[in-house]
């Protein structure tokens, strides 16, 4: 059947109301307003600053880059946001040549942050050579600082199908004792560098051992391998179970699985088929990730995605304002990126299979659902999550009134981990002492 519109005004007025309420599903006047204006580029200042607490970022230095970008301008972000990362890593090799060991992974955990940060709205042009080089001189900064660090950080290459992923191990000390771990992951736009000042610098001090590691759709794994994301995610997992398993710092009874942003899919349809895994936290929970990206779209969204003609128009509209408007060009940009699609409309389509309908049942690990009250990447997902679960289970909620609504809770590092390791304490420590 061919979609009709009166006229090409209405069509455009049909995809501006699609784009508005799949991606400024994570925005609204009440979100936090850190620097900027625009939405997108203020959850991310707050997301890059909010690192402070566990040695990614200084407020000072975010602030000053910050003030130096033009609201809007991905070239004016890039180019900010490079020149701090390059100024901290220029210090952290002065400060390495004088003899400031401690001082010099400082800075260059900062920089590898802040490469990270410059990086991310290129992906509108997958063919940027800055995409590789940028996000490279984040890995380079961080494991600089890894070789610098009192515990220790273990680069690590872990067998998958016929490649390798790569992962840091995070170990409490070099002793060799056998500890629960926590295997790390992130979702649709996050890095395993990123998952260190996200988590496991906090679990680390608490005596949890963590294997932070990128899948497909991640880090390196799309940047040079190019695999793109996979809704099977035990498939990935269970390879990283199984180097897990080889190593002798891990106690196989106390294995902990965390996925964060759309790893709140990811991580509990691993654990949906992976028993090797006691328990699994997904922050935020996700039940459909295709029908989050839908739900406030034009009625006639899904004939649109299933007519060749209409998708054209609907592509064509998406691609003449990739670069135009933030929000398009990076969840439209990095999906394409990430999922390996040739279209905005294919892209979408890919989502249909990411959902937990077929799946929460199967799990038995004991789950840790995490919401965020102002969550508007994902709302009511957490929660559909939940309510779907068969298994031992607990939901977590955090609110604008503890500062820590934002989705994953960014800007909050301190009041996340101290709620969300408590409870992994509790599971793991507590219970194997």
């Amino acid at each position: 059947m061919k979609i009709k519109f009166e006229n090409r005004a209405k069509f455009i007025l049909c995809m501006f109301l699609l784009i508005m309420s799949i991606l400024f599903s994570n925005v609204s006047l009440e979100a936090v307003e850190c620097v900027f204006k625009d939405p997108q580029y203020s959850f991310q200042c707050l997301r890059t600053m909010g690192y402070s607490s566990t040695g990614g970022a200084d407020i000072g230095e975010c602030l000053s880059t910050a003030y130096r970008i033009k609201d809007g301008d991905n070239e004016s972000w890039y180019k900010e946001w490079l020149a701090t990362a390059k100024r901290l890593e220029k210090m952290g090799d002065r400060f390495l040549s004088n003899g400031h060991k401690r001082s010099a992974m400082e800075a260059y955990f900062r920089s590898s942050n802040y490469y990270r940060t410059a990086e991310f709205f290129l992906h509108t042009n997958p063919n940027d050579p800055r995409i590789l080089t940028t996000w490279g001189k984040s890995r380079e900064c961080f494991q600089k600082a890894a070789e610098l660090s009192k515990t220790p950080i273990k680069y690590v290459r872990i067998p998958f199908e016929k490649t390798t992923l790569p992962g840091y191990l995070c170990l409490v000390d070099n002793s060799g004792k056998k500890r629960p771990l926590l295997i790390i992951h992130s979702g649709f736009d996050g890095t395993a560098e990123e998952l260190y000042f996200e988590i496991a610098h906090l679990a680390v001090t608490r005596g949890f051992n963590c294997l932070l590691f990128e899948g497909p759709g991640q880090g390196e794994v799309i940047r040079k391998q190019k695999i793109p994301f996979r809704p099977n995610w035990e498939s990935v997992v269970t390879p990283v179970v199984d180097f897990a398993l080889r190593l002798p710092e891990v106690d196989p009874e106390q294995i902990g699985l965390i996925g964060f942003s759309m790893g709140g899919y990811l991580a509990p349809r691993a654990v949906a088929y992976e028993h090797h895994i006691k328990l699994c936290v997904a922050n935020g929970g996700v039940y459909d990730f295709y029908g989050n990206a839908i739900k406030k779209c034009p009625p006639n969204i899904e004939k649109i995605l299933s007519n060749k003609e209409a998708s054209k128009d609907f592509d064509r509209e998406i691609m003449e304002n990739l670069n135009k408007d933030v929000d398009v060009g990076w969840f439209f940009g990095n999906g394409m990126f990430t999922f390996g699609a040739k279209s905005p409309s294919e892209f979408l389509r890919m989502l249909k299979p990411y959902n937990m309908k077929d799946s929460a049942d199967k799990i038995t690990s004991i789950m840790l659902v995490v919401d965020s009250e102002g969550d508007k990447d994902m709302p009511g997902q957490a929660k559909q999550l939940f309510d779907a679960l068969k298994c031992p289970k607990k939901y977590m909620l955090f609110t604008k009134a503890q500062g820590a609504e934002e989705h994953c809770q960014m800007g909050a590092m301190m009041i996340s981990n101290e709620r969300v390791l408590n409870w992994l304490e509790d599971h793991l420590l507590k219970k194997k002492k």
